[in-house]
């Protein structure tokens, strides 16, 4: 597994991405996404999922104000129930651990969206009592390296 750039490339390829039917009402399309991290282009890290050199999904990460999150993660309904979404949940934790020096990550949930919170507190992820227009925050906190 591995993330990429979005470019040239693979734009449309990006863009085409599908969630499924029942995350509709829970996941941005990654049109919309990448219009985000446009603006927000200085805090925005956004990636094509790979896996075998085959697009698999989307993420799109935030670096601003020391306070890294995952704030748009989707994996194509396609490739879903393979095992994808948590190699790839693991990969943006290393990305911005290892680029970024984060000893605290975290993300908005839909409140509604219940599937989603388990797939991040099995991931690690701690249920917050913070909330944002309707998104509950799910945070890690990363131990630091003892040398």
């Amino acid at each position: 597994m591995e993330l990429r750039e979005i470019n040239e490339d693979n734009y449309e390829e990006c863009l085409n991405l599908r969630i499924t039917d029942i995350n509709l009402d829970f996941v941005d399309p990654v049109a919309w996404s990448l219009a985000e991290a446009w603006v927000l282009y200085d805090n925005s890290r956004p990636f094509a999922i790979y896996a075998d050199h085959v697009m698999v999904g989307f993420v799109s990460m935030y670096i601003g104000d020391n306070n890294p999150q995952i704030i748009n993660f989707m994996i194509d309904s396609r490739f879903q129930k393979r095992g994808y979404g948590i190699a790839a949940a693991w990969l943006c934790v290393e990305y911005l651990c290892k680029e970024y020096n984060a000893s605290r990550i975290s993300l908005p949930v839909n409140l509604g969206n219940i599937t989603a919170q388990k797939f991040w507190r099995n991931i690690g992820f701690e249920t917050t009592d913070d909330m944002e227009n309707g998104y509950l925050y799910m945070r890690m906190y990363i131990p630091e390296k003892q040398v």
